[in-house]
C-alpha cells in the first residue's frame, strides 16, 4: 500500500526548544515552511488548532492559494462553529485547494482549553457532539436536497449548501484519541484514525481497537492509520543521541524557567486529562527506550503534551523504525522536528526517500507473491479438471 508523510504547517517558528521569533501568524514563514515540505517529498501538512492561535482555515486558504501540490489536514473543534457553517467553510477550502483538503475533527482533551472558548460540556458529551457534528458535515457535503436535523446537540430545518467540495463524494475525515469514547466515534466516522507514537506492541493493540470499533459500527471497511513522532536524526548514532539529550535538556530548562507555555498554562504543570497523554506518561515511566528507536524522555519532559515521543538515530535507523510501523498497517507517518524548518528539510532529504524505496520493494514483493499464488491456483484447477 502507498505511504504518506504528514508534516506541520506552523504559522510561527517557535517550538518546545526554540522561542518564537516571528509573529503568531507570519505570512512569509508560513509559506516558507510549507514550501520546504512540498519541495522535499512530504504529502501534506497539518494546520493545528489552539484556542488563542491563528484561525487555521484562513491560514490554510492562504497556503492553498499559493502552492499547487501540498495537501492540507485542517484541525477543527466542533465547539467553535455550527456544523452547517463549518461544512460550507470546508467545501470552499476544498475548492480553493482544488481537492486537497482533509478535515481533522478534535473533540478536546482538556476542560480548561475547551472552556477558553465557551465549551463546558463533559468529555463524554463532547464525543457525542463530535459524532453528531461529523454526520451533519458529511450530509451537508453530499446532499443536493434540503434536509432537516434534530439531534442531541443540533437542530435545524431545510438546509442545503450552494457550495460543494471538489472531492467526490466528499473530503476525508480524520479523527484521533485513545479512550473508549474516541475509538467508538472514530471507528464509526473516520477515514483516517490518528495515534501518537507508542511502542509497536501497544500501537498494534490500538489498531485492533480501531478495527473492532469500525466493525461494531457496522462498517465493512476500516480507517487508515496515522501515527505521529518527533524524529531526532544525525549522521551517526552517537551524534543523534547527543542531539536527543540536548533537546530534552533544553525542554526541561525552558519548562522549569516558566518559559514553556502551552495553551495558556506552563507545560507539564498538571496531570493531563486526556487518555492519550496519560498513556504517553505511563509508557515513559515504564522505560526510556523501546523497539528500534522510540525514545520517551521527550514526552516525559512535556508531561505527555501531544505528539511528543521521539525516534532517535541516523536517517537509516529512523527510516527502518518507521517501516516497522508500516508493517503493522500504518500508512500515514506524521513527523515534526524541534527546529521546524531545518528538520522538515533534513527529514525530507534523508528519511522519506529510504522509506518510500523500501515500501516500493515490499509492495513489489507482495504483488509478485500474489501473482505466483494465482498462477499456482490456476495450475491446480487445470489439474483437477483434467
Amino acid at each position: 500500500m502507498p505511504v504518506e508523510f504528514l508534516g506541520i504547517a506552523a504559522t510561527g517558528d517557535g517550538s518546545e526548544t526554540t522561542p518564537r521569533s516571528t509573529a503568531a501568524f507570519d505570512r512569509d514563514y508560513t509559506l516558507r515552511l510549507a514550501r520546504a515540505h512540498e519541495d522535499h517529498g512530504w504529502d501534506r501538512v497539518l494546520f493545528a488548532y489552539g484556542a488563542g492561535s491563528p484561525e487555521p482555515a484562513a491560514a490554510a486558504a492562504f497556503l492553498a492559494s499559493r502552492l499547487d501540490r501540498l495537501q492540507i489536514l485542517l484541525a477543527h473543534r466542533p465547539n467553535v462553529s455550527y456544523p452547517t457553517f463549518a461544512a460550507k467553510t470546508f467545501a470552499t477550502l476544498d475548492q480553493i485547494s482544488d481537492g486537497r483538503l482533509t478535515v481533522h475533527f478534535i473533540t478536546g482533551g482538556s476542560d480548561h482549553e475547551q472552556q477558553r472558548e465557551g465549551d463546558f460540556l463533559s468529555k463524554d458529551e463532547r464525543y457525542e457532539r463530535t459524532r453528531e457534528y461529523i454526520g451533519i458535515v458529511k450530509k451537508a457535503w453530499t446532499s443536493r436536497e434540503p434536509f432537516d436535523h434534530e439531534g442531541t446537540h443540533y437542530r435545524f430545518n431545510d438546509f442545503v449548501s450552494d457550495v460543494f467540495p471538489v472531492q467526490q463524494p466528499r473530503p476525508g475525515v480524520s479523527f484521533g484519541g485513545s479512550s473508549e469514547a474516541a475509538y467508538a466515534a472514530g471507528g464509526a466516522e473516520a477515514d483516517v484514525y490518528c495515534l501518537w507514537g507508542e511502542p509497536l506492541a501497544r500501537t498494534a493493540e490500538q489498531i485492533e481497537r480501531v478495527k473492532a470499533a469500525a466493525r461494531a459500527a457496522g462498517r465493512t471497511d476500516v480507517p487508515r492509520i496515522q501515527v505521529a513522532f518527533r524524529p531526532i536524526i544525525a549522521p551517526t548514532e552517537e551524534l543523534a543521541w547527543e542531539k536527543a539529550h540536548r533537546t530534552v535538556a533544553v525542554i526541561k530548562a525552558r519548562r522549569e524557567s516558566g518559559e514553556l507555555v502551552r495553551r495558556g498554562r506552563p507545560l507539564g504543570a498538571a496531570t493531563p486529562e486526556n487518555t492519550g497523554s496519560q498513556r504517553l506518561i505511563e509508557i515513559a515511566e515504564a522505560g526510556e527506550r523501546y523497539d528500534r528507536a522510540l525514545w520517551t524522555p521527550t514526552a516525559a519532559a512535556t508531561g505527555g503534551a501531544g505528539n511528543s515521543n521521539a525516534l532517535v538515530g541516523t536517517p537509516e535507523t529512523v527510516a527502518q523504525a518507521l517501516l516497522d510501523y508500516y508493517d503493522l498497517g500504518v500508512d500515514i507517518l506524521s513527523a515534526r522536528g524541534y527546529h521546524l524548518l531545518d528538520d522538515a528539510i533534513d527529514f525530507g532529504r534523508h528519511v522519506i526517500p529510504i522509506v518510500r524505496e523500501e515500501v516500493a520493494k515490499r509492495d513489489a514483493a507482495k504483488a509478485a507473491e500474489a501473482a505466483a499464488r494465482a498462477e499456482r491456483d490456476r495450475h491446480q484447477l487445470i489439474a483437477v479438471q483434467a
